[in-house]
């Protein structure tokens, strides 16, 4: 009797936790569907207060610096008040961010706005949650499938913002991203449960340094960078996807001057980027993970993107870039997504949550510097330049991982 009560009860938990990993995945579709409709409204707000392209430009930047700054500060304050605290956070922040930018009647207002961008960090909450929540060998297939979120988000919110500002004015999709966002909110505070841990891991993290010292702590933060292997795959993680990182910032600019393209066929391009996410991210790499190890899967990914990177070299015409992008999203998505997994299994589980802030800050980084670097680039060496570069620097990564003996906790999932 006491072996089917315990079987009941661990059932319940196993169908509880399913649950909320479900409703998990839905608050970061709907946060990055917003995310993505204000994204294709802004330039046009932006030029309607009279804000040119430099000052666009630096709009961006403040955004990006937002970004960067708040992530691992986002981790600290989830790691010390929990995921529950930390996704009612960052979709409140995603309120107050859309209650600004409805009422940006002017340029100041407007850079006003990008302020709640500090603790706006859903995805990493939502990878927070899921990495507390699953085991190890769980753990990469269960964060891929929020590339499924966030591919439906590119799609949903790209279509969603076009739609909603031709038909009803600019502002519709900002009230739109207000409301969704305060129902987000609400399903966060009723849907996480608190702490989303299980009792064993809760007790580690009461006895757990990172309990210790201020949500701003840069010591706390830096600290996790000793643990073994931590900051060789981080620097893998930013360096291996640099280069097609600063493509994409100037893809706007490409898509017009290289690829002669309209304003709706780079939306249309930009919706099969999002297909092809949800494909590779939500199907692919979860079917890899259980049959390969992460080891196999950082160097293939790696690999993978010196292969991009050639092609991006050699492509001449969109329909080239059409073929290239497919393994660009799939050694996008491995990487992301393997990293992330090695690198929270690296520390204590009281830490994931910093951990999980500090990657999150890859691509912000790449936001702020990445105009500045790749308007040189492009301007100076051509389109083509970002291909050599993807090469160059993955093949240099590869070679590093193959005579490297960098110690990963890896378990494959059966």
């Amino acid at each position: 009797m006491k072996s089917e009560t315990q079987g009941k009860s661990k059932h319940m938990g196993e169908l509880k936790r399913g649950q909320v990993i479900l409703v998990t995945y839905l608050i970061a579709t709907i946060e990055l569907t917003f995310v993505f409709m204000q994204l294709g409204v802004m330039p046009y707000l932006a030029k309607s207060l009279g804000l040119d392209s430099v000052g666009f430009g630096y709009l961006q930047t403040t955004f990006g610096v937002l970004q960067l700054v708040g992530g691992p500060i986002f981790g600290r304050f989830a790691d010390q008040f929990g995921t529950r605290a930390a996704l009612i956070l960052s979709c409140a922040s995603g309120s107050v961010f859309f209650l600004l930018l409805s009422i940006s009647t002017s340029i100041p207002i407007l850079f006003l706005s990008r302020l709640p961008a500090v603790f706006m960090h859903g995805l990493p909450g939502a990878q927070k949650v899921i990495t507390d929540l699953t085991a190890p060998s769980q753990r990469a297939d269960a964060l891929g499938k929020l590339g499924l979120c966030f591919g439906i988000g590119i799609i949903i919110g790209s279509a969603l913002g076009g739609i909603l500002s031709t038909k009803f004015g600019i502002f519709t999709p900002i009230y739109v991203g207000l409301v969704g966002s305060l129902i987000n909110t609400m399903i966060a505070m009723v849907w996480i449960p608190s702490p989303a841990k299980s009792k064993s891991e809760h007790g580690e993290a009461e006895h757990s340094t990172s309990q210790s010292g201020s949500v701003f702590s840069i010591r706390e933060i830096l600290r996790l960078m000793k643990f073994p292997g931590v900051m060789e795959i981080f620097l893998v993680k930013v360096f291996s996807g640099f280069p097609i990182g600063l493509f994409l910032i100037m893809f706007s600019i490409i898509s017009m001057d290289f690829f002669g393209l309209e304003a709706v066929e780079s939306g249309y391009l930009m919706s099969y980027f999002g297909v092809l996410q949800m494909v590779v991210q939500g199907l692919v790499v979860g079917k890899l993970s259980k049959h390969c190890t992460e080891r196999t899967l950082l160097r293939l990914s790696v690999l993978v993107f010196a292969g991009v990177g050639l092609g991006m070299a050699l492509m001449r015409t969109v329909w080239h870039y059409c073929i290239i992008a497919l393994p660009l999203v799939f050694a996008f998505s491995m990487l992301g997504t393997i990293t992330d997994s090695i690198l929270t299994k690296a520390v204590p589980s009281s830490d994931t949550g910093t951990m999980l802030g500090i990657c999150a800050s890859v691509q912000p980084l790449t936001r702020t510097v990445g105009p500045t670097i790749g308007g040189v680039l492009y301007k100076r060496f051509g389109v083509h330049s970002f291909g050599y570069l993807q090469l160059i620097v993955n093949i240099v990564l590869f070679v590093y991982l193959l005579k490297s003996k960098i110690p990963l906790r890896e378990q494959k999932a059966h």
